[in-house]
């Protein structure tokens, strides 16, 4: 057990910034790492150009990296927005148009879980409403990933951080994972446990993990406080990553803390650990 034991991806939406987008997969590799995963990388649109996906495509297959995680349209990002889903008007409109373009990129790439974040609650607006069109927009989606052998992943921010996003608590965001799953039948929403939103929000990890192992589709780490790597905060990442092994947890962990060096700051997870098994 321990971190040697898991498997790993890198988030390049984090993680090797300083470089431009198609040239992460390649920096991610040299560091060892054979999976990787993203945000959605176009902020300005949900519907780039045919010839900007191609390129991304390249730039992992040429790095001979893996993604294994894809972000759903989420507005800006980072910025101000916390996702489209539950955002009526045009936002709603940008996630619906990217659906099938994000969909769609995932099976030509192979990447099996998109992640859909449910957006921030919007000034006079009710919370019903913006709940109602989330659940319809989610459906969408659902169908969608499950059209192309994917999972469609629901995550709960940190209060602290992101004080207007409604999923901060991993109750919540599982009953968000149920709603969906019960209005389509397919089953294939998942939690996105985020241990360090968790942590923000002083929830019992352990207990988290205990109750819903099972409904997680993937995981993401970083050290609390700063968001560092692990062993820069009071995490016990290792152990609860062990935790979540015995729980009967297979998926990929991604790295999503902050680093002014990536690089370097992969020293905690010995080289040979870093290609995912």
């Amino acid at each position: 057990m321990g971190y040697t034991d898991q498997r790993f991806d890198v988030n390049l939406s984090i993680l090797f910034t300083e470089l431009p987008l198609l040239e992460r997969p390649a920096a991610a590799a040299a560091a060892g790492f054979t999976a990787v995963e993203l945000w959605w990388p176009w902020i300005e649109t949900p519907t780039p150009a045919p010839e900007e996906l191609d390129a991304l495509k390249k730039a992992l297959e040429d790095a001979g990296t893996q993604l294994v995680g894809l972000n759903f349209y989420a507005g800006q990002l980072p910025g101000p927005d916390r996702g489209a889903v539950s955002v009526p008007g045009a936002e709603s409109e940008r996630f619906n148009a990217n659906i099938n373009v994000a969909a769609d990129f995932a099976a030509s790439v192979g990447c099996k879980a998109l992640n859909a974040l449910y957006g921030n609650r919007v000034e006079g607006v009710e919370p019903s409403v913006q709940d109602e069109l989330a659940l319809e927009n989610l459906v969408v989606a659902a169908r969608a990933a499950d059209r192309v052998g994917a999972i469609l992943l629901i995550e709960t921010l940190n209060k602290p951080e992101s004080p207007l996003y409604p999923l901060v608590s991993a109750p919540a965001g599982i009953e968000v994972v149920d709603k969906v799953n019960e209005a389509t039948g397919l089953g294939n929403a998942k939690f996105l446990l985020d241990l360090y939103h968790l942590a923000m929000n002083d929830e019992d990890l352990c207990e988290v993990i205990e109750k819903y192992a099972a409904k997680t589709g993937h995981v993401q780490i970083a050290d609390k406080p700063g968001r560092g790597a692990p062993g820069t905060g009071e995490l016990p990442l290792e152990e609860l990553l062990d935790q979540l092994k015995k729980a009967g947890y297979e998926g990929y962990v991604g790295l999503e803390y902050k680093a002014a060096d990536a690089a370097a700051s992969f020293a905690w997870l010995p080289a040979e650990a870093r290609a995912a098994q």
